[in-house]
């Protein structure tokens, strides 16, 4: 069981997500690299929310190779290149999460690894 905190006397997180989590004694925990936009036949969404999408239909299938799922989801941080629109961010990550508010960062970093990706998410989960 992931425990999610959302203290009363802190104002209400800004969107969907916790402003923290605890992962109870005994559980398996997950961190995932931070996952790119790269398909299986190497090519890519050219567009935040294509590649938003393709993330976390990844990050699914890692989750699934742990015997977990996206519902597992502890946190997750998210690197978006500036000067990409975040609503498509964030619709991709509501309809991955299905309404599990994990908690969340989001940082806008100037640049990845290669000029072709718009996005990275690295996540944590745990199971029993």
């Amino acid at each position: 069981m992931v425990l999610l905190v959302n203290p009363p006397s802190l104002a209400k997180p800004v969107a969907a997500y916790s402003h923290g989590a605890v992962i109870a004694p005994g559980h398996r925990v997950l961190h995932t690299a931070g996952t790119v936009a790269t398909r299986p036949d190497g090519t890519i969404a050219d567009t935040v929310g294509g590649q938003a999408a393709d993330i976390w239909a990844a990050l699914s299938v890692i989750c699934a190779e742990a015997s977990m799922t996206l519902a597992d989801t502890v946190s997750y941080t998210t690197y978006v290149v500036a000067g990409h629109d975040l609503a498509p961010v964030m619709a991709a990550r509501d309809r991955a999460l299905a309404g599990h508010a994990a908690a969340s960062t989001l940082i806008v970093v100037p640049a990845l690894a290669r000029p072709e990706w718009m996005l990275e998410i690295a996540l944590i989960a745990a199971a029993l």
